[in-house]
């Protein structure tokens, strides 16, 4: 999307790929934006049934890929991974049209490592070991302009934060993560007490169980449940501290110049979530904490910990910040015009 609106701010006409079943059907339109729906979905390792079946819906998603960029006119086609990507980058490199990458984590996923001696270039989040010359480019992964013009005052007054409170957000991505969401509520709405405010992004998931909980919690004064934001720059703002997954969101909390407690996911495809919180981790910026040994108690202590400590919750911040790339979605735009021209 952020590159999306540079692309548009230069003239160009953009439209989307993209599956009923995610996140992308509302957001784009949302955002002024028409979009055709694929039906594909991603490849279970682990089954090898509902990977075949899988295999078979993206060979033929090509072809309804290739009737859209042609009823489109598409001059260029902007990979950003997964599995509409596949398809996708795939009908552009049948119907020659020029081809563009972008990877949002640490390890080049299974479309782009398969597309990327097909494309014009290849944009990465993360610097990338083997990955340096033609076709890649480091550029960082795009963030919303949301994120990068948040105004903290007013995004604490809307979740009534008050006076100069600490600030925890806890998000797991749009769906949640429950590891994250069962321990953040057991520690810190049914847990002991604490002087600071939690804003938890629950993920519809489990929105409706929390809420439950959270009703019945003996510390639930000062604590902010929601389902879902449809960008995080009101979040972000609000806090002063992140427990969260490793994705590529991160960017996003380093656009904000926010320190993080993560906990990747351990299901990541080759472990790139640990690779990406290593990152912040080594740089300073954030803690680590593995999925398996994440509890309520040791939540508790992590958070209490650096709340205690301002000298280092002000330096993590000042890392966060130094790692941030505000303005990776230009260079990319920019790519995407020149393949096009």
């Amino acid at each position: 999307m952020a590159v999306a609106d540079e692309l548009r701010a230069s003239g160009a006409e953009v439209s989307f790929l993209g599956t009923r079943e995610r996140i992308e059907a509302e957001l784009v339109p949302a955002g002024g934006y028409e979009i055709d729906y694929l039906e594909v979905r991603g490849i279970d390792r682990r089954n090898p049934l509902r990977a075949a079946v899988a295999v078979a819906e993206a060979g033929a998603a090509v072809g309804a890929a290739r009737r859209a960029l042609r009823r489109r006119g598409a001059g260029v086609v902007l990979g950003g991974g997964g599995f509409v990507a596949g398809p996708a980058g795939l009908a552009a490199v049948l119907t020659r049209i020029p081809l563009v990458l972008t990877e949002a984590d640490s390890h080049l996923g299974l479309a782009n490592r398969l597309l990327a001696r097909r494309a014009r270039r290849v944009c990465l989040s993360f610097p990338i070991a083997g990955r340096e010359g033609e076709p890649y480019l480091l550029t960082g992964r795009p963030v919303p302009a949301a994120v990068l013009h948040a105004d903290r005052a007013g995004a604490r007054r809307r979740f009534h934060i008050e006076g100069e409170r600490r600030c925890l957000l806890v998000m797991g991505g749009s769906q949640g993560a429950r590891s994250i969401n069962l321990a953040a509520i057991e520690a810190f709405a049914e847990g002991g007490e604490r002087d600071f405010h939690v804003l938890h992004l629950a993920g519809r998931r489990d929105y409706e169980e929390l809420k439950g909980r959270l009703a019945l919690a003996s510390h639930n004064e000062h604590y902010t449940l929601l389902p879902y934001e449809p960008d995080l720059g009101d979040v972000l703002a609000a806090c002063d501290l992140a427990l969260a997954r490793s994705g590529g969101s991160i960017f996003e909390v380093t656009a904000a110049g926010r320190p993080a407690i993560l906990v990747p996911y351990p299901h990541a495809t080759a472990g790139h979530q640990s690779a990406n919180a290593a990152w912040m981790a080594e740089a300073g910026a954030a803690e680590m904490v593995e999925d398996a040994a994440l509890s309520a108690a040791l939540l508790a202590e992590r958070v209490a910990s650096l709340f205690g400590d301002e000298a280092r919750l002000a330096e993590m911040s000042r890392v966060s910040a130094s790692l941030a790339r505000p303005n990776a979605a230009r260079p990319i735009a920019d790519e995407a015009l020149a393949a096009a021209r």
